[in-house]
């Protein structure tokens, strides 16, 4: 939680929220949500509010979920330094999950982060190395 709460955010408005899954009828829920749990002990699962958010003056472009993005990527990589593991899940039923949590939904839920200590035989999929040729992604003017 330290890493998500030092993670800059725009003019540091923290619009996140952070619900920490750990009982059984919690994840249960998640169970219901996704299919991408790996038998985690804990889930965090990250909500932004537009409401919440710097909005850039010159086109209206609210930030909430560039700052989401920062929050899970920096908790991404503390969970790594602690030595557990996770992956964001994206791939979710964000109605639903607000259905059972009525506390979710005032926020746009981004992710689920399953943590926990990776199986020995746990690998990232096949795609993750994958990239695009530097001249696809990268214009210097």
């Amino acid at each position: 939680m330290k890493a998500a709460k030092l993670a800059p955010t725009a003019c540091n408005y923290q619009p996140f929220k952070i619900w920490v899954m750990k009982s059984e009828p919690a994840k249960n829920a998640l169970k219901e949500v996704t299919n991408y749990t790996f038998g985690a002990p804990v889930f965090f699962v990250v909500g932004v509010s537009k409401e919440q958010a710097w909005t850039r003056k010159f086109d209206q472009a609210t930030f909430a979920h560039v700052d989401g993005a920062i929050v899970g990527t920096h908790m991404m990589l503390e969970i790594a330094q602690l030595g557990l593991g996770t992956t964001w899940v994206g791939s979710f039923d964000a109605p639903r999950l607000q259905t059972k949590f009525p506390q979710m939904k005032e926020y746009d839920l981004i992710a689920i982060f399953p943590t926990g200590y990776p199986a020995d035989n746990a690998k990232p999929a096949g795609t993750h190395t994958l990239s695009k040729e530097d001249e696809e992604l990268i214009e210097v003017l």
